[in-house]
């Protein structure tokens, strides 16, 4: 099993299984921030994060969570450094545009920029409610990082260009992964891409919106 786990498919085996772990919980976590435009009184947005503040979700599910992006982030890094030293001439006379999409060639940097935007996102609203939890309105922080005058405005356009990123990372990640865990052929694969670029674009618009109202309508 430990051989298995070492090889390159049990490697690609592993980053799939924790990327579409990770596509459930954008669902979920898009659905709870979207109570933000919902309800103007907060309450419902912060009886939410009330609920991600309870300890079987604190020091249950968020570790799992954690684990999983770092399982991904992790074999990611490897499986790309492999790739690299498989294949360490570039194919500079090939049009590769043709055989994959831009997102497909580029979902390393695009990983990578999803993680910077996870990280101020860390920053501005997991430490302050979950870590420190001197943040007696929730929705109040949120609100204000998003309608604070240019800074607002700011911080609202680096969130859309991470919901963007985070689309294109999406619009490959979701049907590679199932095509890595074996379910996937030639009408599914066909299937499969459509339906990620339906997820890609739902994710993607839903956590773009959401700035975007806050700043001009909240």
């Amino acid at each position: 099993m430990s051989s298995f786990l070492g090889s390159s498919i049990g490697k690609k085996l592993i980053m799939s299984l924790s990327g579409l772990f990770l596509v459930l919980f954008v669902l979920v976590h898009l659905i709870l921030n979207s109570f933000l435009m919902f309800d103007s009184t907060g309450e419902l947005f912060n009886a939410g994060a009330h609920f991600m503040s309870l300890p079987i979700i604190r020091f249950g599910l968020q570790p799992v969570l954690a684990a999983g992006f770092l399982i991904h982030i992790i074999y990611s890094i490897i499986l790309t450094l492999q790739n690299q030293k498989a294949r360490p001439q570039k194919y500079a006379t090939q049009n590769l545009s043709e055989s994959s999409t831009w997102s497909s060639r580029n979902m390393f940097v695009l990983g990578g920029l999803v993680l910077v935007f996870i990280a101020m996102h860390l920053l501005h609203f997991f430490i302050p409610i979950q870590i420190h939890g001197n943040v007696h309105d929730d929705y109040q922080l949120v609100k204000e990082l998003f309608t604070n005058g240019s800074t607002g405005l700011i911080y609202s356009g680096l969130y859309v260009v991470g919901a963007i990123l985070l689309g294109l990372h999406l619009a490959h990640g979701f049907w590679s992964s199932f095509q890595s865990i074996g379910f996937s052929n030639t009408i599914w694969r066909a299937r499969l891409e459509k339906l990620g670029y339906i997820y890609a674009i739902f994710i993607g618009a839903g956590f773009t919106t959401i700035p975007l109202y806050l700043h001009f309508f909240a």
